[in-house]
């Protein structure tokens, strides 16, 4: 068997520029979705009231199909249409729930003693958040991040529909012309990245737990 029969060689360059398009897609779209969802988590913490609006709305989002949400954004204007634009707000609409429920969930799991102690010292609340809760909390909030990575590398597959390109346009070319090794050069190096990043945010999230212990 000649080596450069195998599909994962014949088809490498198509491979890496498609990782890199899914991995770009990835990182941009969960990389905003933190900056909108921890704030919201921690928001929670000290507003209990919106609470149950904003993991409802949240919720709402992670049950509608991916493919059917795609499709929804394309007549938006500015967010929709055809492309990475509104594959991005896909994204970072269903990666929204896990870092949310897990920044509340962490923050609220801190042992109230400590907050107590933290208070009888003159802490300040913003003081308290950011040099106490935040920081027993990051591995629950790590977490929170690694379920929505590998949430958002699966997704970014069927993105491939909208043009937004990604190891999803290998996967949608071999379907179409029914090419089980194009299917496989997608899927393979999808489900590679989704391994790699559950490991390495998992790493991280143990290093945290070992700290807070």
């Amino acid at each position: 068997m000649n080596i450069n029969n195998f599909f994962l060689i014949k088809y490498a360059s198509q491979i890496l520029e498609h990782s890199l398009e899914h991995l770009l897609l990835v990182a941009i779209s969960i990389g905003i979705a933190a900056v909108i969802g921890i704030p919201l988590g921690i928001l929670i913490t000290r507003q209990r009231n919106l609470r149950a609006p904003i993991l409802g709305i949240a919720n709402i989002m992670q049950t509608v199909p991916s493919l059917a949400l795609f499709g929804l954004l394309i007549p938006i204007p500015v967010i929709g249409g055809i492309g990475t634009v509104p594959a991005a707000v896909a994204l970072i609409l269903y990666s929204l729930l896990p870092l949310i429920r897990n920044t509340y969930t962490g923050i609220i799991g801190v042992d109230p003693a400590i907050i107590e102690a933290g208070r009888g010292m003159g802490m300040t609340d913003k003081q308290l958040l950011l040099q106490v809760e935040i920081p027993l909390a990051l591995s629950v909030i790590l977490a929170g991040v690694r379920v929505a990575t590998v949430i958002g590398i699966g997704i970014a597959t069927i993105a491939a529909a909208i043009g937004a390109g990604g190891l999803g346009e290998l996967i949608f070319r071999g379907i179409v012309t029914v090419n089980n090794e194009l299917i496989l050069a997608g899927a393979i190096p999808a489900a590679a990245i989704a391994l790699f990043a559950d490991f390495t945010i998992g790493w991280l999230e143990g290093k945290f737990q070992v700290t807070k212990k």
